[in-house]
């Protein structure tokens, strides 16, 4: 079981710091949740599984992606995203971050 204490939360804006792309939180996993095959494809820098994952809608397209923690930091602008799935996980932007649009456990 992780320690580690998730640094970001459900409808917070992101920004990856590798492919520099801007996004919205939609979910968080406490550890890596995808499978060997897919961390073994997609995860070339071969992050920590044991730290907090997250599904990311990505600002100005259609899909999601699965990022570790240590390739993510604060987006700072407010701007809001642009993702065609946007209003199936939020109501609003308010004050910086996105209001879900049913509890977050």
């Amino acid at each position: 079981m992780s320690s580690h204490r998730a640094q970001f939360r459900v409808g917070q804006l992101v920004h990856h710091k590798r492919f520099d792309y801007r996004g919205v939180i939609v979910d968080v996993d406490a550890t890596f949740q995808g499978t060997e095959e897919w961390y073994e494809t997609m995860a070339q820098s071969r992050p920590p599984k044991d730290r907090p994952w997250y599904h990311v809608l990505v600002d100005q397209a259609a899909h999601m992606t699965y990022v570790t923690e240590q390739n993510l930091e604060p987006d700072l602008t407010g701007e809001p995203i642009a993702h065609p799935a946007l209003d199936q996980f939020f109501n609003e932007l308010r004050d910086g971050l996105y209001v879900p649009d049913r509890p977050v456990h």
